[in-house]
């Protein structure tokens, strides 16, 4: 396992995170609020009025034909079909994309049916396709989480790789006492993080550069992908960062070292020291496979 550091500077590579759905959309406009840096925000909804609220540089409407801008009434079929019913529209916006990120909640309808569509044609398209989507919390149903699964099943079909948060872990982390406003707030936390992560590794110049060809070997035709984030400070602050990161709640029940690639952002301030960095790069060893692509 190498880290290598690169001194070269390339033109950013376009990115375009698109919110597909009630949920994509709640997600995106989290996102939108925290101002990640260098990347163009979509708003794809069969929900006209959901739309309208949006304050995503564009707004996509799904199905206008199907469902009248009423959205999808929970029902995935109809999500796919507004979706492929304007195909063409959602080619014409993500157009140019190096890299596009798809947000959703899944278990309902548009975000459930329509997300796959999304990926699929972006992929099609040679574009670098990554899917970062939750679970139903446990309190939404059987029934939800039952269609959450079938929609990730497919959504996975169609994808370079798959990030699914799994908001029954989330509230493990929360606790019972959480409010219900809180704990979404929670999960588009953790969305945010995944793509500001994954985008701002490109987008920002950093002590050592990473590119898009970097990126796209790590998750390029990957499959399932998992996400782990840690903070702390004081004392042996890199170590503890490193090991709260790859024992992140969201990852429990999976083994690092079957992973084939592993991307790492470090970030802190400027008396950040080598040392700190090399005990970050010695923890990730520990878990990850000698094998595995590190960048």
């Amino acid at each position: 396992m190498t880290f290598e550091l690169i001194d070269t500077y390339t033109e950013n590579a376009v990115i375009k995170v698109i919110g597909v759905g009630g949920g994509g959309g709640n997600a995106l406009e989290h996102m939108v609020v925290n101002q990640i840096e260098g990347v163009d925000f979509i708003s794809a909804n069969t929900d006209a009025q959901a739309l309208r609220k949006s304050s995503a540089t564009t707004q996509l409407q799904l199905g206008t034909d199907i469902t009248k801008g009423l959205g999808a009434g929970a029902n995935p079929d109809v999500g796919r079909q507004a979706a492929l019913e304007d195909r063409e529209r959602i080619m014409e916006v993500i157009n140019g994309a190096d890299m596009v990120f798809i947000t959703a909640g899944m278990g309902g309808g548009t975000g459930t049916g329509a997300a796959p569509v999304v990926a699929q044609v972006a992929k099609e398209m040679g574009i670098l396709t990554v899917a970062v989507v939750t679970k139903p919390f446990p309190f939404e149903g059987g029934k939800r989480l039952k269609v959450a699964k079938a929609g990730i099943e497919e959504l996975g079909q169609h994808v370079d790789s798959l990030i699914t948060i799994p908001n029954e872990k989330l509230l493990k982390v929360l606790g019972k006492d959480m409010t219900l406003l809180n704990a979404f707030k929670a999960a588009n936390d953790v969305l945010l993080g995944a793509v500001q992560g994954i985008a701002e590794l490109i987008t920002r110049e950093g002590m050592i550069n990473v590119d898009f060809a970097d990126v796209r070997t790590v998750m390029s035709e990957m499959g399932m992908a998992m996400m782990g984030t840690g903070h702390a400070k004081g004392e042996n602050r890199a170590r503890e960062a490193a090991k709260l990161a790859v024992s992140s709640p969201l990852l429990e029940d999976v083994d690092l070292a079957g992973a084939r690639g592993v991307l790492v952002n470090i970030t802190a301030g400027l008396d950040m020291s080598i040392g700190e960095f090399e005990e970050v790069g010695n923890t990730i060893k520990e878990f990850a496979s000698d094998d595995a692509t590190v960048v």
